[in-house]
């Protein structure tokens, strides 16, 4: 009996060679514009394509601009190193600002070369793209694939083949040995029809017809899933098991290896690793720019509220944080009351308990202005759910499955949820259900590029909102 193997990354080394092609046009460019601008080398110049290298690949590793695009749309890809690019040399002239203090960046060629690397980065992808799509297209480097399993999940990998004209993916049918109403394929009028059971698949895997087989029975079916693996060893067909494991709410899910052991993640926070780093990063960056923007409204903001009514300028709330740790999270206080404890009863329309001047923060979200020192000293990030009431998380622990889910990242200042609608008051439990809808969605799909379109969304439709009291 052969030993289990260890399962590996897709095409690891066409991921290496995009990075080498990658970094080589970064390095190349900047040496071609230095001759343009017939600039001297020096020792500066050096250090900065280096570190503009490593910082890119360390930003892409983040995105994960170098796993297989093949199933994806090229605008994905091209956001993907946008914002892996525009990441590396924000990070760069910060760190030049705040430690080297050099006129690096005030050079002519270095703006070209800021501009025109990230225009010759995204071509060479969209190229390598056009040009395996016309092959495919000619028949070249494509493949005739087959479902094995008429399942809700073999209709929904149908459908993604449906959607991936560009990939080279043939579907050429569904096999399977169960017949009539059993098949998934037969309900809602999916004209799809069963090509077979699998003594048919092994003929068409022998004579070369199908390429490649995808088994989507549901992970109960064990013994049969290795029945047809064995059956399927006398071809030379690709087989690909895809475990029905949408059967869960997944979370962020990942693979991870131990000593050839592979396990997958249900429930896992995208900040580990590198990511982490990556978002402490953005966290701390835009933190120190933000709170010096907006120190003098602060200011403006903080005499306001000691004027117009009795109490502290600022109110500290207890919340849960990320892993349900608590935190103190501060706001200007807009309210008469500073509660904080077991039982907070949650802002309505006309509640006699906010200040004149604290509906107006509260409408316009001004309020909120001090948790970017949350966000700067790390018990809170610029993006990620809203933090609740200790109280109201209590409460809704119990009637929503999953909540507490969403502290599997840090709170955030905005999200996901708040750009889509779902701000301020939560009076029903379908609002605050859409908003942990949200929440989840954000921790499922997060990218950097995710949290500057939120920021910027944040700055037009996120601050003020008629359900905010």
């Amino acid at each position: 009996m052969a030993p289990p193997g260890k399962i590996r990354r897709y095409d690891s080394t066409i991921n290496a060679l995009s990075r080498l092609i990658d970094s080589a046009i970064i390095l190349l460019t900047f040496l071609a514009l230095i001759d343009v601008f017939y600039i001297e080398w020096a020792p500066l110049h050096v250090w900065g394509i280096l570190f503009s290298i490593v910082l890119f690949n360390f930003f892409a590793e983040s995105q994960d601009a170098y796993r297989s695009w093949r199933g994806t749309h090229v605008r994905d890809e091209i956001v993907s190193v946008l914002t892996s690019w525009l990441a590396a040399i924000v990070t760069m002239v910060i760190i030049d600002l705040i430690f080297v203090k050099s006129s690096f960046y005030s050079e002519p060629f270095l703006a070209a070369w800021i501009i025109v690397t990230p225009l010759e980065l995204v071509s060479w992808h969209v190229v390598v793209r056009m040009v395996l799509r016309v092959v495919r297209k000619r028949g070249f480097n494509t493949r005739n694939v087959a479902i094995l399993g008429g399942t809700d999940l073999g209709v929904r990998l149908e459908a993604a083949f449906d959607e991936m004209d560009w990939s080279g993916y043939r579907f050429a049918g569904y096999y399977d040995d169960r017949e009539g109403d059993r098949l998934a394929i037969h309900k809602n009028n999916n004209p799809m029809t069963v090509q077979g059971d699998l003594d048919q698949l092994i003929a068409d895997c022998k004579s070369g017809v199908i390429d490649t087989v995808y088994i989507t029975l549901a992970m109960s079916a064990e013994k049969r899933i290795k029945h047809i693996a064995e059956r399927l060893a006398d071809s030379t067909a690709s087989v690909y098991l895809v475990p029905d494991i949408f059967t869960f709410n997944l979370l962020n899910s990942r693979w991870v290896d131990f000593q050839g052991i592979t396990a997958i993640s249900i429930y896992e926070t995208p900040f580990a690793g590198l990511n982490s780093v990556v978002k402490r990063i953005e966290d701390i960056v835009l933190s120190s720019l933000i709170l010096l923007l907006i120190s003098v409204p602060m200011l403006f903001i903080a005499l306001g509220v000691k004027f117009t009514s009795k109490g502290p300028i600022l109110f500290k709330q207890s919340r849960y944080g990320i892993d349900g740790d608590m935190i103190k999270v501060w706001k200007f206080r807009s309210m008469t009351v500073t509660e904080d404890g077991d039982n907070v009863v949650q802002a309505k329309q006309g509640d006699t308990r906010i200040t004149p001047f604290g509906g107006f923060l509260r409408r316009t979200s001004l309020d909120e202005l001090p948790q970017f020192f949350n966000s700067l000293g790390g018990s809170m990030s610029i993006v990620g759910p809203r933090p609740h009431a200790i109280a109201h998380n209590e409460q809704y622990r119990q009637q929503i499955q999953g909540y507490m889910l969403r502290h599997k990242v840090k709170p955030g200042i905005t999200g996901l949820a708040q750009i889509n609608g779902y701000r301020g008051e939560t009076d029903t439990l379908d609002k605050m259900e859409g908003r942990v809808r949200y929440d989840l969605r954000y921790i499922q799909t997060w990218s950097l590029s995710l949290d500057l379109k939120i920021i910027f969304l944040t700055i037009f439709k996120g601050f003020k909102h008629k359900n905010a009291y």
